[in-house]
């Protein structure tokens, strides 16, 4: 495919656009110990999993219809991961622990652009296509990425939260065709994303194209969508540019230019 037929192109976010700098269990345990909380980081990274895993079953979508909130939501995660480390935890400490992380996740010192993400986006942008984000995330995806210097791509971000509709629901892609002001057609939209049914099969649903970003070799794939075509499925955001260039008759960048 090549993008001549495509007036929007829509992105995910968490493994598709940014990445993590370090693992939630590991930067939970570097600032805990900031404030005298010291516990074993592989004990926090499996409870971060366990309470990430609780806490989206019992207050999905970050808490928003439970009446928890999203800012109660992480802090509870945060408290919980501590308190299920079977150590001793001051309330006050795990307290500022959890306001620290909340403020902090907000800035690049936790993303990390995913490889060949810069590139991407600016040769899409360079075909006057329109861009917007669509993410199951809470409000402060708007503060990430404007200090991952990503924001300027996009005419809309929609979070699950703000929208209180989660992917795959396909009445978020829908609030997406209603975002930008042209009239466009779900066959001329592009959805890229990680997840092989939030994101790849959600939005050929609605009648999207979609690719899938992912380091997974396609058999496993395949096994949570059997219909998954490869054709459709990068490795990286680079890959991806560099098959577009190819369809186009473009140059293509070298991984050196793509990190510049």
């Amino acid at each position: 495919m090549n993008l001549s037929k495509i007036r929007l192109v829509t992105f995910d976010v968490t493994g598709t656009l940014l990445k993590l700098r370090t693992a939630p269990g590991q930067q939970y345990g570097e600032i805990g110990a900031m404030y005298g909380l010291v516990a074993d980081g592989h004990i926090l990274s499996r409870n971060f999993k366990d309470q990430w895993r609780r806490m989206n079953k019992e207050h999905p979508n970050f808490g928003l219809n439970s009446g928890l909130g999203w800012e109660n939501w992480w802090k509870t995660v945060v408290k919980e991961t501590f308190k299920s480390s079977k150590f001793k935890i001051e309330e006050d400490k795990v307290e500022k622990v959890a306001s620290h992380l909340l403020e902090m996740y907000k800035t690049s010192a936790c993303w990390q652009h995913c490889y060949g993400v810069p590139g991407l986006l600016s040769y899409i942008r360079s075909k006057n296509i329109p861009m917007g984000v669509i993410s199951n995330f809470d409000p402060r995806l708007h503060a990430i990425l404007v200090n991952t210097k990503l924001k300027h791509y996009f005419q809309f971000v929609l979070t699950s939260y703000e929208t209180g509709i989660e992917k795959p629901d396909p009445r978020i892609f829908d609030l997406a065709l209603k975002s930008v002001p042209a009239n466009i057609k779900p066959e001329e939209c592009l959805h890229i994303g990680d997840k092989p049914l939030l994101d790849y099969k959600a939005a050929r649903n609605c009648g999207w194209n979609s690719f899938l970003l992912s380091e997974t070799e396609i058999p496993k794939l395949k096994q949570k969508l059997e219909d998954l075509d490869e054709n459709h499925c990068f490795g990286s955001a680079y890959q991806l540019h560099v098959n577009l260039l190819k369809k186009s008759g473009d140059k293509l960048p070298t991984p050196e230019q793509e990190l510049n």
